[in-house]
């Protein structure tokens, strides 16, 4: 009929996207495309260099930090503290929730009383590799302080591993030394070597090269006796 076409024309169903500029709202539990090719267990990327990306509050004023060490976080698990953080700031007042990592690595798990090989197994859940002092959740909002730390509190003990809570202006963690000017832990000391190393003169590597040049292989001495 054509009423029905300008109908649908008019009026699109829920199921489909209007034009707009924006991109889709993607999921940071899963990714919006499955994985061309099985990912490996591997671990999280540890930043080398005296790196600090991730380790402090950006968009929030109060952020969930891990503190002991790396580890792969399932997307359950997240799911898990994200809605136990929402459980206990509900009718708090105004805030807003954010997420700092996304669960993009398939996890692949094999039977049990299987043979070796065989491949990698069938998919079982979507993960985030979650490096040592690195934020998760942000919070921003009217919010008092203690209720956001209990609430972050509790999502700790659902999440694996110790978390803690930072506020927006905390210094950067360095792998897992919190940076303090106070007590002279700056960026710039952690880069100085710890020990002062003594440079070799000319002089004495010149003889260092002689004597290994002069010396040959070690000789053996035999201790058998003749017997007359």
């Amino acid at each position: 009929m054509p009423g029905a076409s300008l109908r649908s024309l008019a009026w699109p169903s829920s199921s489909q996207r209007t034009f707009s500029t924006t991109s889709v709202s993607q999921n940071w539990l899963r990714p919006n495309r499955p994985e061309k090719s099985k990912s490996r267990v591997g671990r999280p990327r540890i930043q080398t260099g005296g790196s600090m990306r991730g380790t402090t509050v950006c968009w929030g004023d109060y952020g969930l930090r891990m503190k002991d060490h790396d580890r792969r976080i399932s997307s359950k698990q997240l799911q898990l503290g994200y809605d136990t953080i929402m459980r206990k700031l509900r009718g708090s007042g105004h805030f807003k929730l954010y997420t700092r990592v996304s669960a993009n690595i398939g996890v692949y798990t094999k039977g049990n009383e299987q043979r070796m090989g065989k491949g990698k197994g069938k998919f079982d859940y979507w993960a985030a590799r979650v490096p040592v002092s690195r934020i998760i959740f942000e919070l921003s909002g009217n919010v008092h302080e203690k209720v956001v730390r209990e609430a972050f509190r509790l999502a700790g003990d659902k999440l694996p591993g110790q978390w803690e809570t930072v506020k927006k202006g905390d210094p950067p963690v360095v792998g897992v030394t919190k940076l303090n000017a106070e007590k002279g832990i700056t960026f710039e000391s952690l880069k100085r070597a710890r020990k002062d190393v003594e440079p070799m003169s000319k002089d004495a590597s010149d003889d260092a090269m002689v004597i290994s040049t002069i010396e040959g292989p070690p000789k053996t001495v035999s201790t058998d006796t003749e017997t007359v």
